[in-house]
């Protein structure tokens, strides 16, 4: 990185959410966070790449009889703290370097809300939409059994991402447990309940976006009653984030999926849409005024919850964007140059690592519950989870306000600087 780009950042510039190069932009972030806190470059040599990445060849017979070989990922970013955890990803554009960027993401979400982990993460290079069940099942056993020797309830504890599910999750748990010979429900988090799984896991993403986004608009004197919603995405995370905010009062006036968007200053009727939405999160297709994914993100509104895929909100868009509040359901929807641009016009953000760590942090939950063998309700799962949220939107706030830098620099320094100090008292650097 270079010298003018490493003093820029630290002396607090809007942090790059990843663009096109997200391992680099992930490691710019982490290299100003350092900065800003003091620490040296040895440091920094250390977490700029994971620890730990393996790479498998997964040979699996398809349905047709023939066998074809896919390439598997598992990346662990550090393990100062505790075992490594993070989510295993099916998708055709999954890369070494994503995989990378993904796992320090992780790490930066656990530092964050105090979770006992480093990041990891996983992925597979593969279209599930085009393969059967079970072919999809022969990958996932394959999977397990490539990385095995890496893995483990002690070691690095996997979970669902993109294009992956409870029902993918418990093939690779009894996959792990048969290769290990007892029962290990603690070694993977998403799994059905029957196997484990964690009451509230599904819609753990999305409430934690929404306690986010309330406490948001707290600090501007905004009560979520008061408030014109747009969300981009109907996947689980964006549906289910429309239906928690219908339901806590909020006015959702805008909805979108890959086809373009619904808007409705009035409001939309959520459990309509909701009902006819399909398993791909499509349900624009139902209607005629529908408005294309740009015209929709400019759309008046008080927030934008952009919960669908990176890179969404550019320098292109940013002037244009009428929200007062932006809460980063999805993974890197805005880009170095938005950012900067959002952070001029005093449009509060909330940064994805904060926003959308509700999912990592019930998995957390799953965890400690299998390690027990003692399992909550779901109130006590999301009271607990709302009390981390909660506390973490402020801590990042606050820390922005106190070293004057945007929201998502605040985000990164709260997140790296724990594996700072676990690296320092165990002798590391």
């Amino acid at each position: 990185m270079s010298t003018h780009v490493s003093k820029r950042l630290a002396a607090g510039a809007s942090m790059p959410a990843p663009g096109d190069n997200v391992l680099i932009n992930t490691q710019e972030a982490v290299h100003a966070a350092l900065q800003r806190l003091g620490y040296n470059d040895t440091i920094y040599e250390v977490l700029k790449e994971p620890i730990r990445v393996l790479t498998v060849r997964i040979p699996i017979r398809m349905d047709n009889g023939e066998v074809e070989v896919f390439t598997g990922y598992r990346a662990q970013h550090n393990d100062a703290i505790g075992p490594t955890k993070g989510g295993i990803r099916f998708h055709p554009n999954v890369t070494l370097d994503e995989v990378k960027a993904l796992s320090i993401w992780m790490s930066i979400k656990c530092g964050i809300f105090n979770l006992p982990y480093g990041g990891a993460k996983g992925g597979i290079v593969c279209d599930p939409r085009s393969m059967s069940i079970h072919e999809q099942e022969r990958l996932a056993r394959g999977y397990v059994r490539a990385v095995s020797q890496i893995v483990g309830p002690a070691k690095d504890i996997p979970a669902p991402d993109v294009y992956t599910n409870p029902q993918i999750m418990a093939w690779m748990y009894d996959e792990y447990s048969r290769i290990r010979e007892y029962d290990s429900p603690n070694f993977i988090t998403g799994k059905p309940l029957v196997l484990g799984g964690s009451r509230g896991r599904e819609q753990a993403t999305a409430l934690g976006v929404c306690i986010a986004m309330r406490e948001a608009a707290k600090t501007r004197d905004q009560h979520i009653s008061d408030l014109r919603v747009l969300i981009q995405g109907f996947g689980n995370v964006g549906s289910n984030t429309a239906r928690i905010l219908y339901e806590m009062g909020a006015k959702v006036v805008g909805i979108s999926d890959a086809a373009g968007g619904l808007y409705d200053e009035n409001g939309l009727d959520i459990p309509k849409l909701l009902e006819e939405r399909d398993s791909f999160g499509m349900v624009t297709p139902h209607y005629k005024n529908v408005i294309s994914n740009d015209e929709f993100l400019v759309q008046p509104c008080d927030v934008l919850i952009p919960a669908a895929l990176e890179n969404q909100i550019t320098e292109n868009n940013a002037h244009d964007i009428q929200a007062s509040i932006i809460v980063e359901a999805a993974n890197g929807p805005t880009t170095p140059a938005a950012d900067e641009i959002l952070k001029q016009r005093n449009i509060l953000l909330v940064p994805d690592v904060v926003a959308n760590a509700g999912g990592v942090t019930v998995s957390y939950f799953e965890w400690v519950q299998n390690s027990q063998g003692w399992y909550w309700t779901e109130e006590e799962v999301n009271s607990r989870m709302e009390q981390m949220m909660v506390e973490s939107v402020h801590n990042i706030l606050k820390t922005a306000r106190r070293y004057q830098v945007s929201t998502r620099l605040a985000a990164y320094m709260v997140g790296i600087r724990p594996f700072a100090e676990a690296m320092r008292w165990r002798g590391w650097v």
